[in-house]
Order: C-alpha cells, then structure tokens, then sequence
C-alpha cells in the first residue's frame, strides 16, 4: 500500500508544480518523502532511488516558495545518496546525479555560494556531455539545461568569456529541439536566450544581447497568452534584461515601459507570494529607477529605488549572506539618484552604506565585489568633495 500511495503523491506533486501550484505541490512533496524514508528505512537497496527523487522535487518546490535553507538542505541529501548509487551502478544512476547536482547548484547560487555552486555545475554538464556522446537523443536536452546553468554561474563570477560559450551552446541544442517538439522546448529556449543576453551586455556586444533577448520576449508573451500563471514570472524576467539592454540601445522611454511592466508584473505576484517574489520586485524596481533617472524623471527614481532599498534591507535583515549584496546594489543606485537632485547628504549617507557593505564583501570574494566597490567609492567622494565645497564657501 504505501509504496503505491508514495508513487501517486509523488506524480500529483510533479503535476502541480507543472501547474504553478506551488503550495500544494510542496505538501504533497513532504509526504512523499516521509513515506520513502520509512520505505528506505525498511528496504533501502529498493527505495533509496525513489528517496533521492523525491527530496530533488522538495528542494526544487521548497525553493519555489522561497524556503531556501531548507532547499538546500534536500538538494545536498539528494545529491549525497546519488553519489553513492552512482558509485554502485553508474550506468543507472549517473543521469540521476547530474540532476541532482543541476538542482544543487541552483540552491547553492541562491544562498551566495558561488564557487561551490559553479563546482557542481561543472560536474553536472561533464556527466551530461559524456552522457549525450552516446545517447543524443535522450540526453541533450538535460545537457542544454546544465549549460544554461553554467553559464549563469560563471557570469555571477564574472567569467563572461567561458559563460558565453556555455550559453551558445545551450542555446544551440534548444533551437534544434524546438524544430522537434516546439511545445515542449520554447519556453527552454527562451530561458538560454535570456541567459545569452545578460552575458552579451556583460560583454559590450549589445545589439546582440538586444536581438536575443528581445527574441525571449516575444517567446514568452505568447506562453503567457496561453498559462499567465506558469510563465508570467518569466516574461518579468526578461523584461527585466530588455529594459536594461534597451537603455544601452539609448532606446530609453521603450527601456522604460518594458522595466514598469515587469514592476507591475512582480508587484502583483508578491502581493500573493512575498517570500517568493518580493526579491525580484526589489530587482525591477531598482532597473525603473535608473531608466527613470536616465530620462530625468527624478522624483519616480527617487521613490522607486527607495521602495528597493528598503525591501532589501528587509531581506538583509534576515539573510544577510544572500541579500547584502542586492543591497549594496539598491543603495549604489539610491546615493546617485538622491545626488541628482542636490541631497548630497543622504546620497553620501546611502554611499557609504554600500561602501561598507562591499568592502566586506572584497574582503570574501575580491575578483567578484571590487568593481562594484570602485564605482559606489567615486560616488561616495563626489558627495564629499560637493559638501566640503560648500561648507568652505559659507562666510565666516
């Protein structure tokens, strides 16, 4: 009985996750774990496969719901005992450990654990890779999804070259897959063609970076035509880049409506999600303040990076080691804002809060954090030269 009760909870928790319904999908998650401990506990040479997928479907639907610790916490369970079955018997369980190490490297990237999360990324795509060589046709598309997570790993280590490359390929394999299965592969290709983008700005080479994202637009306004609720985060997403890379296109009041509607877009599902979505509302809020800043309208900026600020304060609050640094960057586009409209002593109040922050963070990760430092310290000196000039100019 409750080895066919564990199956039927485990297909209704994929089903609902499928379906965007994250909460009863992470219930359902939870017992069936429960049930595969006790069934491991009893029989584990039997059930400690079936345990293994079930905590991957915990940590991914534990982390839709923002439970990020927790998330990780089953992702590196999975991971553990996968390592071990693949040892048993690698021709069935390498595929299993290299999606479990994709999973691991997303929680770990969450929590602002860098380097351990491009580690089994890298370990995920070589698993891949040989996997692929021998069977393409069941393979690559786990490949592709590996890459895309690469390449999103040495971008958050600045190692744009190699993220490049990652991405391309991704993106490569998915254009091949949608000529196959276009249902099934769009939304896929949308996501590298996303990842491609952000890379390419990295790089200078923007109108590139604006043609492929603008692609992953226009693939994801017709997905949410059909599942608003499944594929509306995404399309914030990459509004979100186009808004960005528009305004280096100098395509300015177009950046603009692009980075309000993704506002409006994360505004509503945080209303209904806030663990979930408020971080990346705190983000499009802080790219609508620099397009508002970029076109003079100051007060809007004023008042779109404050309400950044002070959700990301928030969130440092809690989880300093995955927020400080969004705060910094919240705080960076604050202090120039507030310099634009002449209050040079809270700009220099908010520039040197993200001074501190990102001294401390050079200090962990110097090759990441120290061009970020740079440009809050020419703010932060700007300030004091204006308010030094003027101190000296009053009559004594």
């Amino acid at each position: 009985f409750l080895p066919n009760l564990a199956r039927s909870l485990n297909n209704l928790a994929n089903r609902l996750i499928d379906l965007g319904q994250r909460e009863p999908a992470l219930q359902a998650a939870q017992e069936v774990v429960e049930l595969y401990r006790k069934l491991a506990a009893q029989d584990p040479e039997v059930f400690r496969p079936d345990l293994a997928a079930s905590l991957n479907i915990l940590a991914i639907t534990l982390s839709d719901l923002g439970q990020r610790e927790a998330a990780l916490d089953a992702a590196q369970e999975t991971v553990h005992i996968r390592r071990q079955l693949a040892t048993q018997r690698p021709d069935v369980f390498r595929p299993n450990l290299a999606t479990s190490l994709n999973t691991l490297s997303n929680r770990l990237s969450k929590l602002g654990q860098r380097e351990a999360a491009l580690q089994a990324a890298q370990e995920a795509v070589d698993i891949r890779r040989e996997l692929a060589s021998y069977r393409p046709d069941m393979f690559r598309p786990a490949l592709a999804k590996s890459l895309n997570t690469l390449a999103n790993r040495l971008g958050q280590l600045r190692q744009y070259e190699s993220a490049l490359q990652a991405a391309q390929e991704a993106v490569d394999i998915r254009r091949e897959l949608v000529l196959l299965r276009p249902d099934v592969f769009r939304p896929n290709l949308a996501t590298s063609l996303n990842t491609v983008a952000i890379i390419l700005r990295e790089l200078g080479q923007r109108p590139a970076a604006l043609e492929a994202i603008q692609e992953a637009v226009d693939i994801r306004r017709k997905l949410v035509l059909q599942r608003p609720d499944v594929f509306s985060p995404d399309l914030a997403i990459s509004l979100n880049t186009l808004a960005s890379t528009l305004s280096d296109r100098r395509q300015r009041e177009t950046a603009l409506r692009a980075a309000q509607e993704a506002v409006d877009i994360r505004r509503e599902l945080a209303t209904r999600r806030p663990d979930v979505f408020r971080p990346e509302l705190a983000a499009s809020l802080n790219t609508l303040a620099n397009r508002l800043s970029i076109l003079d309208r100051c007060e809007a900026a004023l008042q779109a990076a404050q309400e950044a600020v002070d959700i990301r304060r928030e969130l440092a609050t809690r989880r300093p080691e995955v927020f400080q640094p969004d705060l910094a960057t919240s705080l960076y586009t604050l202090a120039n804002i507030l310099s634009d409209l002449g209050q040079h002593e809270p700009a220099l109040s908010a520039a040197q809060e993200a001074v501190d922050i990102r001294r401390e963070l050079v200090s962990q990760r110097p090759e990441v954090f120290r061009p970020a430092l740079a440009n809050v310290l020419i703010v932060m000196a700007r300030q004091m030269k204006v308010i030094s000039g003027a101190e000296s100019a009053v009559p004594i």
